[in-house]
């Protein structure tokens, strides 16, 4: 046993996004730390990559500004300087349908010009504030809510693609009530979507808060690793890189935390342990607290494989404008990609002058056999699409692609048994906790704002311990 000034503090496991957020709101609290990465580096899959004049996102490209507690952040880092706002021409948002882009309408009057969804389509949302609501305790797919609301064509040319591209997933497996909590407490509240998104405005605004259709996008001046490296600095003296943690067991005061590191095992006591990491690292840790207490269940979250292809374009070699945000592309559309943001019409610094970029994503729930593909296929395959989408033509003048092989956990129909689970086990095994995008959300905003959260349960039991 080796206490080793951890004694009292509190075990955070998992160097992604939410455990450095908790970790630092802990700190701020005058709560000691001691945070556990299993790789060589903190920041998850956020990581940004230049090269040759363009800027590469790994993972994310952006967080949406939902809530005080992601400025706020922002703010006691220091780093409101750093930050940069999407450019407001960037606005636009594409669908794919008849294999070319097509905006989506920014107003109710555009809505019903548009040539992306049909006139029986249209007529179709009229009847919306006239539907039942479904019974509260019935778990719904995404498809099967869509269906009923709103009818095929939605779900196909609407619901389908948002689905690919929040989590790379299927509407015909994600869960509303666990996905998308707010779309089924919307309609158990008002009985309608339409009215919902009115009236519930109001209360958002009332609460400082935005929802996420219409929150501003935020990253950095290098890109959104400035967040997590800033974050990294912040807590360096806290951090062990390259330590696993293997078991947790109950001890007199606290919890003993094993872990491997370097070919060596070794065991620290905390008072307390946050369980940050993915939900499939967490299955791997044996938990020794009461009879029929695991953490192994978690293994069974589905995490699909996705590809993240970055191509960088003379600006005169792609025909579309790229005036937007990006586009996503519909499964019925029979394309190999999910969809691309266009990273260089979003944020400054994102390629060289006279040059674009193009952040494409490949797999998921939909294709999961695609994302495994060699990277020169990948980068074959994507480029197929682009020229047949955007018009692109000529060679890239930039190339990165990096795999998730468990990219984003899928909140499918039953989920409730693992969040029962989750919360079984912070009952019974008092000072563990957990949270991170398996329990929370999956976007960085919603991981941000979890880790906020999680730090202020903490720092309130530890309110409670015995001096």
């Amino acid at each position: 046993m080796n206490p080793a000034g951890s004694s009292g503090s509190v075990a955070i496991i998992g160097g992604g996004i939410t455990g450095l957020t908790a970790a630092f709101r802990l700190m701020q609290a005058g709560v000691p730390v001691t945070l556990y990465e299993a790789d060589q580096r903190v920041g998850g899959v956020i990581r940004s990559v230049q090269e040759s004049g363009y800027l590469a996102e790994f993972g994310p490209n952006s967080i949406l500004e939902t809530s005080p507690k992601i400025s706020g952040l922002i703010r006691d880092l220091g780093l409101e300087p750093r930050r940069g706002y999407s450019d407001p021409g960037a606005e636009n948002r594409y669908l794919v349908r008849g294999g070319k882009p097509v905006c989506l309408p920014a107003s109710p009057l555009r809505f019903f010009g548009t040539k992306l969804f049909s006139t029986g389509a249209k007529l179709r949302l009229l009847r919306e504030p006239f539907l039942r609501r479904a019974p509260a305790d019935k778990e719904e797919n995404v498809a099967e809510f869509v269906l009923r609301r709103l009818g095929r064509e939605w779900l196909d040319y609407a619901i389908n693609p948002m689905i690919a591209g929040i989590y790379a997933g299927d509407p015909r497996r994600l869960s509303v009530i666990h996905a998308f909590p707010r779309l089924h407490a919307v309609e158990q509240r008002y009985g309608s979507l339409i009215l919902g998104q009115i009236l519930g405005a109001r209360e958002r605004k009332r609460r400082g808060e935005v929802s996420k259709q219409e929150a501003k996008k935020i990253s950095f001046d290098q890109g959104l690793q400035v967040l997590t490296d800033t974050l990294e600095a912040r807590l360096r003296a806290a951090i062990r890189l390259n330590t696993t943690v293997t078991a947790l067991e109950r001890a007199p005061r606290g919890w003993t935390v094993s872990v491997q590191s370097g070919g060596s095992e070794d065991a620290f006591e905390h008072r307390a342990v946050l369980l940050a990491a993915p939900a499939h690292c967490l299955a791997r840790i044996a938990l020794n607290a009461d009879a029929g207490l695991t953490l192994a269940p978690l293994a069974e979250v589905y995490y699909p494989p996705v590809a993240s292809v970055v191509l960088g374009f003379r600006r005169a070699d792609v025909a579309h404008p790229l005036d937007g945000f990006g586009m996503l592309v519909p499964e019925v559309e029979k394309f190999r990609i999910l969809g691309t943001l266009f990273s260089s019409s979003l944020f400054p610094n994102r390629a060289p002058d006279g040059h674009v970029t193009l952040t494409t994503y490949v797999g998921g729930v939909r294709a999961p056999d695609l994302a495994l593909r060699p990277i020169e296929e990948l980068f074959n395959l994507t480029l197929t699409d682009l020229a047949t989408i955007l018009g692109v033509r000529g060679s890239p003048t930039f190339r990165h692609a990096v795999l998730y092989r468990q990219a984003i956990p899928q909140y499918e129909v039953g989920y409730g048994r693992f969040k029962t689970l989750m919360e079984t086990i912070e009952t019974r095994a008092s000072g563990i906790f957990l949270a991170g995008h398996y329990r929370n959300g999956i976007s960085l905003g919603d991981s941000i704002i979890a880790g906020h959260d999680v730090a202020d349960r903490i720092a309130a039991f530890a309110r409670a311990w015995p001096a």
